[in-house]
């Protein structure tokens, strides 16, 4: 059981719901707020005043008053009205995250929700109640509302739920797991689908992704260095330090320590005729160290997000209730934005290497495609076209979400983010990329093979070892995607990193 404090999760705490789908629940200290806030939510309902979705309708209908006998139906009615989702099912990995993070927002005790709420999501999390949450309909701002309303609508009875391998009703769900619907109270539907945790689950598991991408590129690139038989030379540790981005001295203290005791690195370090090598290889810690501050700088805004209280009204700590715009989720989009971008140019430069390695004019003493005996044999030629497909593809989804907007709710919402699709997108660019670093360990390994007797280091030894065992050599040509579809798996998975002894 992770017990979450409301304002000081850890992006680590977050990675563990996402891998491992771990039950959580908020820390004792918080529900004393949100209780305060719940009654301070009820008072407000119960009186006079004009409070935005607690007595009000909703978007451009907030000038319509509520009769204090209907608000239960408006909350109600604020779901069904909002479940408007459609497209496949989100994966329940992600909808365990968005569920996590929606209670750690209304654990910050500014959404006047009573904690039957905070309760009713505990519970479901625990017993594995998945709501069955269409993929598109959010635009990222007024909150990801359709999304989670398909959400809220299971807490309710309805809607559709995954449960025990099983697709059924929300009702059907929640009673196998022995647990009752909720009946909303003033301002809970609201609370519930207004924030930004669906595009924000979205773009964790990204950043996520992103990251052991990163990390396992510097794993394929010393492989692809000693395949080729290139330098090191550039990895050299001034050079970095004279330039001083973090991410860059990382990417080469990495890299050093892969390549440190090659025997294929000390047989051509005094006697090759070349003076430099391609950028792909001798800018790997420039570009994929950038890549690594890209993406450090969205961990620090997706992790504020993550503890932030995203819903509207708010209940503030001297007990005004206050309209603002928290849900909008602009920083969301930019930093979706920028993993995207990482991921596009780790994936475009590693690609760069699989061309190298595959092209005679371009590796050093390697057969054409790395075949045995070209002609007869392809090798891995349409690998690397394949590789290039999937390269370009990310660089098309690499074009920025966030500076898109249209208005809806007849202009009331006339600026939105689209971060929802714009973290989306990412679990995709992911897969392209892991499959690109598998082509790249491909080609590296079937070069290294072709150094012996000389050997690489002892960490990529290791590597090389756990590759064997999932691909076999290339002697001739072979029905191929097996092969591909087997290191990606191996690349997308934590053995090479813990081989390598480098972690994310």
């Amino acid at each position: 059981m992770l017990k979450l404090r409301p304002g000081a999760v850890t992006l680590d705490q977050l990675a563990d719901i996402w891998r491992s789908g771990c039950a959580v629940r908020l820390d004792d200290a918080a529900r004393a707020d949100v209780e305060r806030a719940a009654r301070q939510l009820a008072a407000a309902a119960a009186g006079d005043a004009a409070v935005y979705g607690v007595n009000t309708g909703f978007g451009k209908l907030a000038s319509i008053r509520i009769q204090a006998s209907d608000i239960a139906a408006l909350q109600r009615n604020l779901i069904l009205s909002h479940c408007a989702g459609v497209g496949a099912p989100t994966p329940d990995v992600i909808v365990r995250l968005m569920m996590a993070l929606k209670l750690i927002s209304v654990g910050r005790g500014a959404s006047g929700v009573r904690l039957a709420i905070v309760d009713l999501i505990e519970a479901m999390l625990a017993r594995g109640v998945m709501p069955v949450i269409p993929e598109k309909g959010s635009v990222g701002a007024s909150g990801d509302l359709a999304p989670l309303a398909h959400m809220a609508a299971v807490m309710m009875g309805l809607g559709e739920a995954h449960y025990q391998g099983a697709r059924m009703s929300g009702g059907d769900a929640l009673a196998r797991a022995g647990l009752e619907p909720i009946v909303l109270a003033a301002k809970e539907g609201l609370a519930l689908i207004n924030g930004t945790q669906f595009s924000t689950a979205h773009a964790l598991a990204g950043l996520f992704e992103a990251l052991h991408g990163a990390a396992t590129s510097l794993i394929t690139c010393a492989l692809s260095i000693d395949a080729a038989k290139a330098s090191t030379d550039p990895l050299t540790a001034e050079i970095h330090e004279l330039r001083g981005h973090p991410g860059q001295i990382h990417a080469a203290a990495a890299m050093r320590a892969l390549l440190e005791g090659s025997e294929i690195r000390e047989s051509h370090r005094l006697d090759d005729p070349r003076v430099q090598d391609p950028y792909c290889l001798r800018c790997q810690p420039q570009v994929t160290g950038a890549a690594i501050d890209l993406l450090d700088h969205a961990a620090t805004t997706l992790l504020r997000e993550a503890n932030a209280a995203t819903d509207n009204p708010l209940v503030l700590a001297d007990g005004r209730i206050v309209s603002g715009g928290n849900f909008h989720a602009e920083p969301v989009a930019f930093a979706a934005d920028v993993i995207a971008l990482a991921m596009a140019e780790i994936g475009a430069i590693a690609q760069r290497r699989v061309a190298l390695l595959v092209d005679p004019t371009l590796n050093f003493d390697l057969p054409p495609f790395l075949a045995e005996n070209p002609g007869l044999n392809s090798g891995l030629m349409i690998a690397e076209v394949t590789s290039a497909a999937l390269m370009s593809e990310n660089k098309h989804l690499a074009h920025p979400c966030s500076i898109d907007s249209t208005p809806t709710s007849a202009n009331q919402e006339d600026h939105v983010s689209m971060a929802a699709h714009g973290a989306r997108r990412l679990g995709q660019m992911a897969d392209n990329l892991f499959y690109i670093l598998g082509i790249e360990l491909f080609c590296a390994a079937e070069g290294v093979r072709r150094r012996a007797p000389e050997r690489t280091s002892p960490p990529l030894q290791r590597v090389l070892a756990l590759f064997s065992a999932a691909v076999a050599p290339l002697t001739e040509d072979r029905f191929l995607a097996p092969s591909l579809e087997a290191a990606a798996a191996l690349v997308r998975g934590r053995l090479l990193l813990e081989a390598a002894g480098l972690v994310t």
